[in-house]
């Protein structure tokens, strides 16, 4: 009964909009049980985005990639001819790439998961019975929302923190932190978007006889 009061507690805390309050909120292990469902359904609706709107699904991760890996190849290049040319370095030079960076990486590990470019062990799997490569395949899916769930939760009482605490990224006067911190709760949506649209694709192929393993090309379509 408790797990059902926390739950209440914390949609309580987000109608509220005080970091505060949401911070204490998130800290139960009710955000657990509570993100599992949030994930799914958010997981399945995306999914559905995408196959509605394909250029959504082909473009949405990649192009916050490349903004993300220009903006940093942009402030670095703009960072050194500040200083050697100029003299002068603008104090978030060296702040802000990092959460660049991170955004980048986790959008990346959301699209890269669609193109099973991590580690898949398809050599070894194509050798499996059938039944053992579904087996593989659905253990992909069950490990990658495991993740999907640890980073969705970690970083969401990450951000919560930084915004009751007002943390404000270093050099600037008013550019908040969790403003850049959000952005990998929603990461772990896409995530897990990308897990359930491979096994919807997995047991599609698995019904109608298709290959079920292939071999996974980095920069893939």
């Amino acid at each position: 009964m408790s797990i059902v009061s926390d739950i209440g507690t914390i949609f309580s805390a987000l109608a509220s909009q005080d970091s505060f309050e949401i911070r204490n909120a998130l800290r139960s292990n009710a955000i657990w049980y509570l993100s599992v469902i949030v994930l799914l359904l958010a997981g399945i609706l995306i999914s559905w985005i995408y196959n509605k709107v394909p250029f959504i699904e082909r473009f949405i991760e990649r192009t916050i990639m490349v903004g993300s890996y220009l903006a940093i190849a942009f402030i670095i290049f703009w960072g050194v001819v500040d200083r050697f040319i100029f003299a002068n370095q603008e104090p978030w030079s060296t702040t802000i790439p990092p959460f660049l960076f991170m955004i980048m990486a986790w959008f990346g590990a959301a699209y890269n998961i669609r193109l099973r470019t991590h580690l898949s062990f398809s050599e070894f799997r194509t050798k499996m019975p059938r039944g053992g490569q579904m087996a593989c395949l659905w253990m992909d899916f069950f490990l990658w929302f495991g993740f999907a769930l640890i980073l969705f939760v970690t970083t969401l009482r990450l951000t919560a923190n930084s915004a009751s605490n007002f943390q404000i990224v270093l050099g600037t006067d008013n550019t908040m932190q969790w403003w850049f911190l959000i952005t990998a709760p929603i990461a772990a949506a896409l995530m897990c978007a990308r897990a359930v649209q491979n096994i919807q694709d997995d047991m599609r192929n698995y019904r109608s006889g298709e290959q079920l393993i292939k071999q996974a090309v980095i920069g893939a379509d």
